[in-house]
């Protein structure tokens, strides 16, 4: 059996996930996951203590990820929405410390959705205001242990870190030792042209990795070449989570979103199901 640490996104169970959602874990927990990533859509409806004192009583590890709106922009035109973003992600740092996350995940450095067409000196800014501000996340999160884990996007949904070289660039201007990078297999369909060889390429600089199908429905019934991916991850040296995350059309905000306007699965339990025997069955890393 595999000895992989196998993670679910709240992005299956809720939009957004709230302290009402907490009573979910125990199922969550007896279906054999290890770990529940909670992306923070609404900070007002999540208690930290509550969350940690939820995931201690069920047994299951928590990762904290974040939903990047344009209010929470940290690479924004003003120094004010640039603010509000730093603002947003320093509270994540908090929540994470006090719900015992080592992590904080997502697509940190922009908008979600925000797409322009920029020349190479706008984009230098662009880049620039995002290391000036992820830098001060950074050294705040430093003083909790917390790493950073930046997400690259498709280029429907960003214009900004697309590719593993994008990332890994923006990492070394920032120029922090806990900024790392997260993978979302769905991303990499898209945007890489060798997905193992793109994994290989971050080796030591990955903290997350997430896991859908092409069609963001259930790993290993597409065609994303998982044999090749598996074995990628292992020789890259993570020794991290492997967290299911996708989506399905009853969550509604969030399939509006991501654009899912069919569903990729039957049931959000048996996509849950399915997903962890997959993790299962293809994941080993040690």
């Amino acid at each position: 059996m595999s000895d992989v640490k196998a993670g679910l996104s709240s992005f299956i169970l809720a939009s957004p996930f709230t302290d009402e959602h907490l009573s979910m874990l125990p199922e969550i927990k007896a279906m054999g996951y290890d770990l529940l990533e909670i992306c923070v859509e609404d900070p007002t409806l999540l208690t930290g203590s509550l969350v940690r004192e939820a995931a201690l009583s069920a047994g299951l590890e928590i990762s904290v990820g974040g939903a990047f709106g344009p209010d929470r922009d940290i690479s924004h035109d003003t120094a004010e929405g640039r603010r509000a973003g730093f603002e947003y992600l320093a509270w994540l740092v908090h929540f994470a410390a006090e719900v015992g996350s080592p992590r904080v995940s997502g697509p940190m450095y922009s908008a979600v959705g925000k797409t322009r067409m920029l020349t190479d000196e706008e984009r230098t800014v662009q880049r620039g205001w995002a290391a000036e501000g992820l830098r001060e996340v950074a050294d705040l999160a430093a003083e909790y242990g917390i790493v950073l884990a930046l997400e690259p996007l498709n280029r429907f949904e960003t214009d900004l870190v697309n590719t593993v070289a994008q990332a890994l660039e923006l990492c070394d201007l920032i120029g922090r030792e806990n900024v790392g990078i997260c993978l979302d297999t769905f991303h990499m369909n898209i945007e890489e042209k060798d997905i193992a060889a793109a994994i290989m390429a971050a080796s030591g600089r990955i903290v997350n990795f997430q896991v859908s199908e092409n069609d963001r429905g259930t790993p290993g019934t597409g065609h994303i070449p998982w044999k090749d991916t598996a074995r990628a991850l292992q020789a890259s040296g993570y020794r991290g989570p492997v967290i299911v995350e996708t989506f399905l059309p009853g969550v509604v905000e969030i399939a509006r979103a991501v654009s899912l306007w069919r569903p990729v699965a039957p049931s959000m339990e048996g996509l849950m199901v399915d997903s962890l025997s997959f993790i299962r069955r293809e994941f080993v890393l040690s």
